[in-house]
């Protein structure tokens, strides 16, 4: 008896969690808007989608979705959670059927965030934000724009299948394997990206403090 008394709480608490959880998750359709400040450090997380991040002046994160077929639209949603030093973001959809899978997220940041970012497979492009940047895809691109080659502390680019395109630092390179390192004392932030099977396009200004490219 004393065992039946106990179980009946706990179930209950386990299905408050469980609707909290789903509670939590925004449909596609819904706009999520929390403020964010200056500064902060943002993961995403996100299933094969085309990921758009651009820097704005205002202090909060604002996500729109759009999805190409109504089975995108009814699997994917948008979850937020924050953290002592900014917050989470989880982008939910089907499983990788082809290229994006015809979703598009616009994620709106502050324009000095510390990005990180982990897509299995998609489109990552970076407009207008100053930051460390830390972009991992397995399949597909990344596209950061606006650099100043100066700004950076370190530069480490990487593809396993590919191509690095990055003319803010007057790098081309593609085939198996191919990377290139670029060390600044004088700069602030820190960029790595790697694609397993893809491209990187590094677009932007080139400066005249560091050392030049370093092949691997």
């Amino acid at each position: 008896m004393r065992s039946l008394s106990y179980a009946a709480p706990l179930a209950l608490l386990a299905c408050s969690i469980a609707a909290a959880s789903a509670e939590d998750k925004s449909p596609c359709s819904q706009t999520v808007s929390v403020p964010l400040q200056s500064r902060a450090v943002l993961t995403i997380d996100s299933k094969p989608a085309g990921l758009e991040i651009v820097g704005t002046d205002g202090e909060e994160l604002h996500v729109s979705c759009t999805a190409g077929t109504e089975g995108t639209a009814r699997d994917a949603s948008l979850h937020f959670s924050p953290t002592a030093t900014g917050g989470n973001l989880t982008i939910h959809g089907p499983e990788l059927h082809h290229g994006n899978n015809n979703l598009q997220v616009r994620i709106e940041v502050p324009r000095r965030t510390n990005l990180r970012v982990h897509i299995l497979a998609g489109q990552v492009t970076v407009e207008g934000v100053k930051g460390d940047k830390d972009i991992e895809v397995t399949a597909g691109q990344i596209t950061i724009s606006s650099i100043h080659a100066g700004d950076y502390r370190s530069v480490d680019a990487s593809v396993g299948i590919g191509q690095v395109q990055a003319r803010a630092f007057g790098v081309d390179k593609g085939g198996f394997f191919r990377s290139f390192k670029r060390e600044n004392a004088s700069g602030d932030y820190r960029l790595q990206a790697h694609v397993t099977t893809g491209q990187i396009d590094l677009v932007g200004t080139g400066g005249q403090n560091g050392d030049g490219p370093k092949p691997d």
